[in-house]
């Protein structure tokens, strides 16, 4: 990354602002901002028609040594699984293979431990670092924020122009604040904060921004967690999120295969410290969440802006003020099989769902096992688990984790996408209800007519056991 530019501005500034200057090659004709890209990760079900485009421009990469690919979406997570155990797979897997190889890309394939959903291994491995400038053709690449990387998601055409020119450009995003402040309460994660912003704030709040969460709740975050928050940005409407880089990020950051060792590293980690946002700095919108107010929470409707508290009810869609907001969560809750005024601890569940890009780090994981430990999945459940990288399935057998879950009766499974985007074999039936770890609730998002909840790892661990939506703050959470 070009970190010999990241110096002090003369006037105050945000972290976004620092980073984003320190890749800005020009500002063009259209008022667009063309920004260097210091690491690009491809995943099978958008690189595919990338490839195509250079091939039919006889382009090539210009970059190969700074572009890896992963094989996620679309591959299978029964255990044991290849390249070939999805049919409906098969060729975009069998396509990146083969243009990875063509162009001297990097792959880390259902076969390589270093496999996984591209926002996992990004920061896990050391590929996503504090001050970067990270392109992939997904949305939630907003996640490697929580490292104090700019995570920028791009479209088909874009990730062509990065394989092509390792530039992209960009509308420059507006500076926005979230200052998540008081004493998080027991039970509450860095899921539950992100939902309840989102509820507090609405899914158009971020729009055209980066947003950067900030406040004593968010430094006293391990970076698991703030991966989480930032992935969840773009349900807020923003371009990304991040986290200001600190000594939590450094030492997370140390050690990993791709980041710089030795002296490179101390150099590096003077340069990161930087990175943080002057006191002086403007934000032209700015919000403060009150953490004391926030219990655990869950979605009742089809946006993840359709949140409460495990402790409240489906709401009255008449006591929305906006005649469209009124529509939209009347819809909603139709949709949802639900009743305004039901509480929403109690509604039965017929799947429990722990993975995605969200939620499937091990801290995730270990957080689920413990409220599993020593009990079983209700009968009627389907309960399963799929880790967000071969690195952690590995760290989570080691720890015992797998034997925990599978006692419990919950699938133990491979690394990938899974039940997030419902493009393999883990899928929900039409008119079931799940509750997912994941970080959107759309109509049909888990399977044709599937109905989602969205919570935190431990809370759908709860409901699993209880075969309904709980309060894991009453303890059993049966």
């Amino acid at each position: 990354m070009p970190g010999d530019r990241l110096s002090a501005a003369a006037e105050p500034t945000t972290a976004f602002d620092k980073i984003w200057n320190a890749h800005l090659v020009k500002t063009l004709d259209d008022g667009r901002d063309l920004v260097f890209v210091d690491r690009h990760i491809l995943q099978e079900t958008t690189s595919a028609p990338a490839f195509d485009g250079l091939e039919r421009s006889r382009r090539r990469v210009r970059h190969p040594e700074l572009t890896v690919a992963t094989q996620d979406h679309i591959v299978s997570t029964e255990p044991g699984r290849d390249e070939r155990s999805n049919p409906v797979g098969r060729e975009l897997l069998d396509l990146m293979r083969s243009n990875s190889d063509a162009h001297r890309i990097r792959i880390f394939g259902v076969d390589d431990p270093r496999q996984g959903i591209v926002h996992v291994i990004g920061p896990e491995l050391g590929l996503a670092l504090p001050g970067c400038l990270l392109a992939c053709g997904d949305s939630h690449t907003s996640t490697v924020g929580g490292l104090g990387a700019l995570g920028i998601g791009v479209g088909t055409s874009e990730v062509e122009h990065v394989l092509a020119t390792q530039t992209l450009a960009l509308t420059r995003p507006r500076n926005m604040r979230v200052r998540f402040e008081g004493t998080v309460g027991p039970g509450v994660t860095a899921k539950d904060l992100i939902l309840r912003a989102i509820g507090q704030l609405g899914i158009a709040a971020g729009q055209g921004c980066a947003v950067e969460y900030a406040g004593d709740a968010i430094r006293a975050l391990p970076v698991e967690a703030r991966l989480t928050l930032c992935n969840m940005s773009i349900e807020l409407g923003a371009r990304l999120g991040l986290v200001a880089p600190d000594e939590t990020t450094i030492e997370y950051v140390r050690g990993r295969e791709f980041a710089p060792a030795g002296r490179d590293f101390e150099q590096a980690a003077a340069e990161w410290r930087s990175l943080t946002s002057d006191a002086a700095a403007r934000f032209e919108r700015d919000f403060v969440v009150d953490c004391a107010a926030i219990s655990p929470q869950v979605t009742w409707g089809t946006s993840p802006q359709d949140v409460a508290g495990v402790d409240e009810c489906v709401p009255d869609p008449a006591g929305f003020g906006d005649a469209k907001r009124r529509d939209l969560a009347a819809a909603a809750i139709r949709y949802m099989g639900l009743e305004p005024g039901m509480k929403i601890e109690g509604i039965p569940i017929d799947v429990a769902f722990i993975g995605s890009c969200t939620n499937s780090r091990l801290a995730d994981l270990e957080a689920a096992a413990t409220i599993v430990r020593g009990r079983r999945v209700a009968g009627h459940v389907r309960a399963l688990v799929v880790p967000g990288s071969t690195s952690v399935r590995h760290a989570a057998e080691a720890l015992g984790l797998d034997r925990i879950f599978r006692d419990a009766g919950f699938e133990w499974r491979d690394a990938g996408c899974s039940m997030c985007v419902s493009v393999n074999e883990d899928v929900v039936p039409s008119g079931a209800r799940c509750i997912a770890t994941t970080n959107r609730n759309f109509e049909n998002r888990q399977g044709p007519g599937s109905r989602t909840h969205l919570a935190s790892p431990a809370m759908v661990a709860a409901a699993a056991i209880a075969g309904r939506i709980t309060d894991l703050r009453k303890g059993s959470g049966t």
